[in-house]
């Protein structure tokens, strides 16, 4: 196979499965080459991933040495998209009542959701995340999304049990924007105990549906590594109940009467 086949079908591999760690003579044996020129076709794709700002080619030498593609979209590019969006949300005709946005058509777009999940993937892809959990509906593209760049499981809790999920633990939570009682369900069998989580929703306001994912998880004894939300609200008479969480936008000023809204890029840059 001549080297440009080769550089194709590595680049397309490393992209389809981030994470996951090969070994050099599977490489060999599939494309019917010698080991140093597997090793300098992967020195061209890292450095050709790096340079576009897609991650980089982690190599590790030895008896059980091999290779994986990390995936980390480039602070420039994040900021970028993360920019786009702010466009895109600004526009008047998406207030809803209630100080809403409408999002659907962005939740919808395969292409802006992927970008979305690399953005997150790339800021919590140093924290050995094991799972991505989300509260169903809107946060599970997102979530499932983010998932694939960062190669775990997805865990959706829900409003109510599910019979085919078998035995389940539920808590009672109060909703920070509506002050109401609510209750949310993780099956047993979907979460092993002490795994390290990342948190993922759509849109968090005071972060109540948060908080409560977070006592649920802790009947589970895991380990919440990362909180990513796609948009916050900016709301001074609601008192945020969430201190640590990553969110790419955020809404304030929202003026129904005169359909005027302010949304600017959220604490993505200088969240550590």
């Amino acid at each position: 196979m001549k080297r440009s086949n080769r550089l194709v079908y590595l680049s397309n591999f490393f992209l389809e499965n981030p994470w996951e760690h090969s070994q050099l003579p599977q490489f060999v044996d599939s494309l019917n080459t010698t080991k140093a020129s597997i090793s300098e076709d992967l020195d061209i794709v890292d450095t050709v991933f790096r340079n576009e700002g897609l991650g980089y080619l982690k190599r590790v030498t030895g008896a059980a040495g091999g290779v994986k593609y990390i995936p980390e979209f480039s602070l420039e590019k994040s900021n970028q998209f993360i920019q786009e969006l702010c466009d895109m949300l600004e526009d008047p005709v998406r207030i809803l009542p209630g100080g809403y946005l409408y999002m659907s058509d962005i939740l919808g777009d395969p292409r802006k959701v992927r970008e979305i999940g690399r953005v997150f993937a790339s800021k919590f892809s140093r924290l050995n995340i094991d799972v991505v959990v989300t509260v169903a509906t809107k946060g599970i593209p997102l979530a499932y999304a983010t998932a694939s760049f960062l190669n775990v499981p997805v865990v959706i809790v829900r409003r109510d049990p599910k019979v085919t999920e078998g035995s389940s633990v539920s808590i009672n939570y109060v909703s920070g924007s509506s002050r109401k009682i609510q209750t949310m369900v993780l099956p047993k069998r979907s979460l092993q105990e002490g795994a390290n989580v990342c948190i993922i929703d759509d849109f968090m306001k005071a972060g109540g549906t948060i908080t409560g994912m977070i006592n649920l998880l802790g009947e589970f004894d895991a380990n919440v590594k990362a909180i990513g939300v796609l948009a916050e609200a900016d709301d001074e008479e609601e008192e945020r109940v969430v201190d640590s969480y990553t969110s790419l936008v955020k809404i304030s000023n929202v003026d129904i009467k005169h359909k005027q809204i302010d949304v600017n890029p959220g604490n993505f840059s200088n969240e550590i």
